[in-house]
């Protein structure tokens, strides 16, 4: 399942929730996941427009801790991987 939040312009290579650094906030704009999977992320708040905000790993990198809708939330490298963010200018480092 392909859901996008973009309400169009420029094509642009969106970033994904790999590409945050701890600390780093973004809005999530597309999931691009088998339906089971993204409904599953849907119910837990990762929704496109949601804000996600990196947290911790794990030793090694993986699982990623993510936090969404006031929960958080560890969730897979090749997950996370497919976890479409889109830039507000910059990326915002959470203070």
């Amino acid at each position: 399942m392909q859901l996008s939040g973009n309400k169009g312009g420029a094509e642009i290579l969106p970033a994904s929730l790999m590409d945050l650094r701890r600390g780093d906030e973004a809005v999530l704009s597309e999931i691009d996941l088998p339906v089971e999977d993204a409904r599953r992320l849907m119910e837990l708040g990762f929704l496109p427009g949601a804000r996600v905000v990196a947290g911790q790993s794990a030793p090694g990198g993986d699982p990623r801790v993510f936090q969404v809708d006031g929960s958080e939330i560890a969730v897979r490298r090749e997950t996370a991987r497919r976890l479409k963010i889109h830039h507000e200018g910059r990326l915002s480092r959470k203070a």
